[in-house]
């Protein structure tokens, strides 16, 4: 079983942040912030863990911002030194979120040279919300940096929907200020801030799936492979739901004279095992048709009611009349993400967004 997530922060960790921020700050009590940021920890979980570690520097570093964030900015690495690193970060990103709105610039640079050493992303969104334009003025200036964290940190701290951090209430409802960070970081150098980019533009299909599929199809045309494939993982909510511009940006258009059978050996599934289908396809039009085949499942949830959930799979190629099988196996067993009950559930195949073909499995629960 894997490690808690908990246990990220823990009493060495505590220690060792005290010992990092008292050899850059000889008046820092951290025998008192040992013991507030460990009192309890045990019982807590990870973001109460953070808090209480934020809570202790509250009451052990300077009431005055600047004194303590000059403070925090000398307890990072450097050349040679050991300093703050990894999740000790983390309630150092709580406490420059809830200390420095006062003092906006002081704040951002102090994020900006921390996000090499952790991330910032979570720690820049009060500011974004706070004062949209001014934050993002700072931001934009940062897609230039020669430091990839940096620039990863222009799109990953805007990002609408960012999970586990507050939304950004004004960008969800017109993202349109932070197309120019997206579009300046679309073709970085780094996978990393490539990827981030491209899940900003997912968050924001989620809202506005036109204002993307269009953006998509405005940068797709002579697209290097890498940015094809960031484009690709921008799409992928609206290729998961049929989004008819999506489609045709990566060359699919609506299935025609296609014929798909859908096979389901054994239609009763034991939790802990998984459902067997297979399909057959035939092209029986006269032309090739490329196919993008998707599946969901529908789950039973607790009310007896069905919630779909749609699974990536395959494409293909198919020349006029030509047939093709495909067989797949998907697992039935205990995830983090979802409670699974027993009954009657659908799956259903999707060819290029549309519902090709269906069936129903029973899941029984041991």
């Amino acid at each position: 079983m894997p490690e808690p997530l908990k246990n990220l922060l823990h009493p060495a960790l505590v220690r060792a942040m005290a010992d990092i921020i008292s050899a850059n700050a000889p008046s820092f009590d951290r025998d008192r912030f040992t013991a507030l940021a460990t009192d309890g920890i045990e019982s807590l979980e990870l973001m109460e863990r953070a808090t209480l570690i934020r809570d202790a520097l509250f009451a052990t570093l300077p009431e005055s911002f600047p004194e303590a964030a000059a403070i925090l900015g000398a307890s990072l690495p450097a050349a040679g030194k050991a300093g703050l690193t990894g999740w000790m970060l983390l309630p150092v990103n709580q406490f420059i979120a809830a200390r420095g709105l006062g003092h906006f610039d002081i704040a951002l640079d102090l994020l900006k040279a921390l996000t090499p050493h952790f991330t910032a992303e979570f720690g820049i969104r009060p500011f974004i919300h706070q004062d949209q334009d001014r934050a993002l003025a700072t931001i934009m200036r940062w897609v230039d940096d020669a430091n990839h964290h940096v620039r990863r940190l222009a799109s990953e701290g805007t990002r609408p929907r960012l999970p586990w951090a507050m939304r950004l209430p004004q960008l969800i409802k017109d993202p349109s200020p932070i197309i120019p960070i997206l579009s300046a970081l679309m073709d970085d150098p780094e996978d990393y801030v490539r990827r981030s980019v491209a899940n900003s533009l997912n968050d924001i299909a989620k809202d506005h799936p036109d204002l993307v599929a269009a953006f998509i199809a405005g940068h797709i045309e002579g697209a290097s492979a890498e940015r094809r494939w960031l484009l690709k993982h921008a799409s992928r909510t609206l290729l998961k739901k049929g989004h008819a511009q999506a489609l045709a940006n990566f060359g699919f258009g609506a299935a025609a004279a296609l014929e798909c059978e859908l096979r389901l050996p054994n239609p009763s599934v034991l939790f802990g095992e998984g459902v067997d289908f297979e399909i057959r396809l035939r092209n029986a039009g006269d032309i090739a048709q490329s196919l993008m085949i998707d599946y969901a499942i529908h789950h039973v949830k607790a009310d007896g009611s069905l919630s779909p959930k749609v699974f990536k799979w395959k494409t293909v190629t198919l020349a006029a009349g030509q047939d093709h099988a495909l067989q797949r196996r998907h697992a039935m067993r205990p995830i983090t993400t979802r409670r699974y009950y027993p009954g009657q559930h659908r799956i259903v195949i999707l060819i290029n967004g549309a519902e090709t073909a269906s069936g129903h499995f029973v899941l029984s629960m041991p």
